[in-house]
């Protein structure tokens, strides 16, 4: 958001994340809270956790 010179616009930003109708192909799910807590996810942040699990055991 910075980099968009934009620093307060987390809430437009997330609006915009959560509107996305193909947010796992564009990787949305990844974003995190400053404090490194998971933030909202438009289907809960119990898919959230399970994709970002599934991602960290293909590596």
């Amino acid at each position: 958001m910075r980099s968009l010179g934009r620093p307060n616009a987390a809430r437009a930003i997330g609006n915009a994340v959560g509107s996305n109708p193909i947010s796992f192909i564009i990787p949305c799910h990844r974003v995190i809270r400053e404090s490194g807590e998971l933030g909202g996810y438009r289907w809960g942040l119990e898919r959230k956790t399970a994709i970002l699990g599934w991602e960290a055991s293909q590596i």
